[in-house]
């Protein structure tokens, strides 16, 4: 019988690799896990928690407006940009240090330092070489850039969570969620905001109805979002930088940031040596069960590019070491997988578009409800909320709800429930609504769109 250092050897201690490692270790498994970078991964340092405080910080200036039409008298407001990052990098050690702490109280070997497999049993960190029986590739993805002329002079989605100064005019070239949100996190801070995509609409894969809304919320604040616009090139000036898109007048800024996609993390991890098959796009091509067209190597997570979310890499960590080592195997269900934009309004999803629906059936009725909120019937801002749900008319089933506002993530993870439960319409109908909410929107829609 082969010896090996491990059993199970994890690249990448973000979310999806720090659970497996610590799933699999608790049932007796020797297990390590490497990280070159930061513990937590993109998530916990890059991602979803830093980005998330700074949406918070970004609706106060909101926030001091409306409270004028509550009876509240403030002052003139100040934001310090430094006192935010200090409070972020004070929250995401406070984070690293837990996941420091679950691994080690879980007795998972950590190896600081870059991994890269050597055969299909063995992997070198550094000067250090450990031989293993499966390895767990979970290195998520990085921001991806173009190749334009001016490229140097741009930033990511990573740099903006430490930015020395706030700047005062900001462009965001992008569609997607990323994008979207740090319109509204720049606009939020007081920057001049301007977000720039090659294409018509934003959020590709959304409901077509979320995506047109969301638009027009977005420009009502204030945001300008430019459609069909190609950037040429950017270059670097004594008063910012000019953003040349071969369409109009260049458009000037103090920072640029590109956040065009992200791309599966794989470089310098040796598997295109070891003849590991890799999409198009650069992901690890997996099975139902995580594996590679090499037995020993798994892969899992954005590494895979298939649903790009925290959530769903913890779910296949938590997949792929039942199968491995238990006898409680529980694979991942990928339908009615909720979402939400941190937008400003926020945006919910669950289940089907109402595209995706009209393909699938022919008989479907569409609920949709635009309203003011209550809080702005006094607050004097002009922002609306959009709640949609998608039914078959045969079976009664809600197939989709979709949200375009305040706390639409809150209200959506509640509904996402009832959907995977197979609720219908009837089922919402007879839900006593609690009042007054906007939540209670979904469980009074009546009549269908003709």
């Amino acid at each position: 019988m082969t010896h090996y250092d491990y059993d199970l050897f994890v690249i990448g201690a973000g979310s999806g690799g720090v659970r497996a490692a610590r799933t699999a270790s608790g049932m007796g498994v020797r297990v390590a896990i490497a990280e070159n970078q930061y513990l937590g991964g993109t998530c916990v340092n890059v991602g979803c928690v830093p980005k998330k405080l700074f949406v918070y910080a970004s609706r106060f200036r909101e926030d001091f407006k409306a409270s004028q039409g509550f009876g509240w008298s403030v002052g003139e407001p100040q934001f310090d940009w430094s006192c935010l990052l200090a409070q972020k990098n004070r929250e995401i050690e406070r984070l690293q240090g837990i996941y420091g702490g679950l691994l080690d109280n879980s007795g998972v070997t950590l190896i600081d330092g870059k991994a890269k497999l050597l055969d299909t049993h063995t992997v070198r960190v550094g000067e250090q070489q450990f031989s293993y029986e499966r390895i767990l590739i979970a290195t998520g993805g990085r921001p991806f850039v173009p190749d334009i002329p001016g490229k140097e002079n741009v930033v990511t989605s990573n740099e903006m969570f430490a930015l020395a100064t706030l700047p005062k005019r900001i462009l965001i070239v992008g569609g997607g969620y990323i994008a979207v949100e740090f319109a509204g996190i720049m606009h939020g801070l007081g920057v001049k905001t301007t977000l720039c995509h090659r294409g018509d609409k934003l959020l590709r894969g959304f409901d077509d109805d979320v995506r047109t809304f969301c638009v027009e919320e977005m420009r009502k604040k204030g945001i300008e979002i430019l459609f069909n616009t190609e950037i040429k090139s950017v270059e670097k000036n004594e008063n910012g930088f000019t953003v040349q898109t071969g369409q109009a007048a260049p458009l000037e800024a103090d920072l640029v940031l590109y956040a065009t996609g992200r791309i599966p993390n794989i470089a310098g991890l040796g598997l295109e040596g070891l003849g590991v098959e890799l999409s198009s796009k650069g992901a690890i091509k997996v099975d139902e069960n995580y594996q590679t067209n090499i037995p020993s190597i798994y892969a899992l997570g954005d590494i895979t590019d298939r649903v790009n979310l925290t959530p769903v890499a913890i779910a296949e960590a938590m997949a792929l070491v039942n199968a491995l080592y238990s006898d409680r195997p529980a694979p991942v269900d990928y339908d009615n997988i909720p979402t939400a934009v941190f937008s400003q309004p926020n945006i919910s999803t669950v289940g089907l578009t109402e595209a995706e629906a009209r393909k699938r059936y022919q008989d479907i009725d569409i609920y949709k409800s635009v309203f003011k909120p209550m809080k702005h019937t006094l607050s004097g801002l002009d922002e609306k909320t959009l709640m949609k749900m998608i039914v078959r008319q045969s079976t009664g089933k809600v197939l989709g709800i979709h949200m375009v506002g305040e706390n639409a993530a809150e209200i959506i993870q509640g509904m996402a429930i009832a959907i995977r439960a197979g609720a219908t319409k009837a089922v919402f109908d007879s839900t006593i609504g609690i009042h007054p909410t906007a939540a209670e929107e979904f469980v009074t829609m009546r009549k269908p769109e003709d």
